[in-house]
């Protein structure tokens, strides 16, 4: 038990922002990480000996996320009624590294969830590509390419770049 602790332990502020990213809530993130952490530790003996706990907890907290996400979906989003209030929805930002942070944030959102995931444990949370992976049950060139098709929207989002409906094909005879 005690081994187990020193594993997870320095992990949970990882998962934390991790989640945090992935539902834009932080509540809900936290409730996320802790679902995920029972699931860790009451499934600990399932866990493989020679695997590497950092890639079995991001995966756990990604499929966790996943499932939410999509339940989310078919129900519909749900705002209290203290969280919308006119003078908070109202304001503007002051500052403009707000209004970039902002930007940056919108054009992550609109990313497709497979490269939003891949982007976040690469440049985030450090993974290497093939922890990043494991995490996703995908092959490594498959995070590769999510991964490259993920930077360059995401640069042209921000950019201010309309990207294109239809990607424009080449005829190779």
């Amino acid at each position: 038990m005690h081994d187990m602790m020193l594993l997870i332990e320095p992990l949970i502020p990882r998962l934390r922002r991790y989640a945090r990213v992935l539902l834009r809530d932080s509540a809900a993130a936290d409730d996320l990480v802790q679902d995920c952490l029972e699931r860790a530790i009451s499934r600990w003996h399932q866990r493989r000996a020679d695997g590497d706990a950092r890639t079995w907890l991001f995966t756990i907290l990604h499929n966790l996320a996943m499932n939410r996400i999509r339940q989310t979906a078919r129900r519909g989003a749900h705002v209290p009624v203290e969280d919308a209030s006119p003078a908070a929805i109202a304001r503007a930002p002051d500052q403009e590294s707000r209004i970039h942070q902002r930007d940056v944030m919108q054009a992550l959102d609109r990313l497709p969830d497979d490269q939003r995931a891949v982007l976040l444990l690469v440049t985030i949370e450090e993974l290497s590509y093939a922890d990043t992976a494991k995490a996703l049950d995908v092959p490594i060139g498959t995070v590769m390419s999510r991964l490259s098709r993920a930077r360059l929207r995401l640069r042209d989002e921000i950019a201010g770049r309309e990207q294109p409906a239809v990607p424009s094909l080449r005829r190779v005879k």
